[in-house]
Parts: structure tokens; sequence; C-alpha cells
């Protein structure tokens, strides 16, 4: 079975051709999507904590809101998936995302142990109304304007939540090194469970989707932040750019490999 099998579903025959021709808007799902991901949430982790203390707070929420909205903007413009737009989106939706759910802790005051079940409140009716509406979660039939709303709501509540899970446990005694191989572990389950036959693919990939933002920021503030805080002392910055660097290099291979692009 193929990786694109293992985590979510294809439709089969006309379906998958109808969805070709309407121009899907996501990538694949290969190991080199869920690669990209878990860099993504951890650049995202290090950035928006590097910004927060270099500009402040709210300058940062602002910078952060402005970019996120025009990534987005640009995704939606375009009629087709194309690599270094998508990934933008999602890298500007993990860096506004833990911007999001930091605000809630360290502005508002709200702890984690109420921000995290109220983003899986958030996600869960994201779903609900996506499913009402079209009858389907699967990424592989984004397609339609309204389908890839729901989409990038959805993405948007799963980094929320994954920031406010992964720092709930860092926070309990676990650290992040602790974090990190918890959610490494965690995110096997849904694999094993659908190859299984436990587990459908739609709910086995969004439930791995889910956990790859803690996996990838409790990594990633495990290497950055400083010793007396359980971490690598290598600094945001300096992982904030390595894990760019990397984010570029495989997206460059996508784009020019073009395994990503959904086929029938």
């Amino acid at each position: 079975m193929s990786t694109e099998h293992v985590l979510d579903h294809r439709p089969s025959g006309h379906a998958r051709a109808r969805i070709r021709e309407s121009a899907n808007k996501v990538p694949e799902v290969t190991v080199y999507f869920w690669i990209i991901k878990v860099l993504t949430t951890g650049m995202g982790e290090t950035a928006s904590d590097f910004l927060g203390h270099t500009l402040g707070p709210i300058p940062a929420v602002g910078i952060g809101g402005l970019a996120f909205a025009a990534s987005l903007v640009l995704q939606f413009a375009v009629r087709r998936y194309v690599a270094w737009i998508y990934w933008t989106a999602i890298v500007m939706v993990s860096v506004f995302g833990t911007m999001a759910a930091d605000a809630l802790h360290v502005v508002l005051g709200v702890p984690y142990t109420l921000s995290t079940p109220l983003f899986m409140i958030a996600l869960a009716a994201v779903f609900a109304l996506w499913y009402a509406s079209e009858r389907t979660l699967s990424i592989h039939s984004i397609h339609t304007r309204r389908r890839e709303f729901f989409y990038w709501a959805a993405v948007l509540a799963t980094f929320a939540l994954g920031t406010a899970a992964g720092d709930l446990t860092a926070t309990i005694g676990l650290g992040y090194l602790g974090s990190g191989v918890l959610f490494a572990a965690a995110i096997c389950v849904p694999a094993v469970a659908h190859r299984g036959g436990l587990l459908g693919a739609v709910t086995a990939f969004w439930t791995a989707y889910v956990i790859t933002r803690p996996l990838g920021a409790s990594l990633a503030d495990w290497m950055a932040l400083p010793g007396r805080r359980g971490g690598l002392d290598w600094g945001l910055g300096p992982v904030t750019l390595s894990w760019t660097v990397a984010i570029v290099g495989f997206v460059a291979f996508m784009a020019m490999s073009r395994r990503d692009v959904q086929t029938a």
C-alpha cells in the first residue's frame, strides 16, 4: 500500500478524473508531505517566539496576521495546487496559529487545560459543518471554493489545538524532549490503526495531522530553548533559520519533481 493511501482515501474512477480536471488545491499525501508538515510546525513555533521576543507580542501578532491573510489570499487566488504558494500558506498558518494559541495563555491567562479542549471543540465544529455541507472530509476533493474554505479553517484549528496540546504536555512534567517522544509515538497510532482496519482513512489522516503540530513544535523548542528549560540552547533564530532552509529545500524538490501533484 502506498503512502498516499495510508492516511487518507482517494476517490476512484470518474470521481478522480473530475477532481483532477477541477484542479485540486492541495498536495498528494506522501512521506514528503508529512516531513514538510512537521518542519513547518517546528519552524512556526520558534518563528512565533522569535518575533514575539524581538518585536513585542502586539506588533508580532499584527505582522503575523497580515502575512497570514496575504498568504491565504494568494492561495485562494490560484486555480490549482502550486507547491510554494500552498506551503507558504501552511507556514503562515503555523506562525499565526501559534501566536493565537499563545495569546490566549499569555495575554488572556487562559490555561492550557482549558484552551486545549476549547480548540478541540472548535475543530470538531469545523468538521461537523464541513461534513454537513459537503458529505466528505477528504483532502482529495478540495476543488471548490467552499471546500477550500472548510479545509483551511480545519488546518488553522488543528494548528491551534496542536499548539495548546503540546504546551500542555510540556508544562505538566514531560518537558520538550519527552513531549516530542510522546507525540512521535502517538503519530504512529492512526497509521497502524488504519492499516489494521480499525480506523477510517479520513479520520486517520486528520488525527495524524493534528499530532504533527505538537510533534514538530516540541522538537523545535527542545533545540532552541535554554538548558534551564530542558532545551539544547541553540537559539530561536538559528533553529527557525535552519528549519526554514529545510522547508525550502523540500518544497523546491516537490516543485521540480511534482511528486506531490495529485493524479487520477
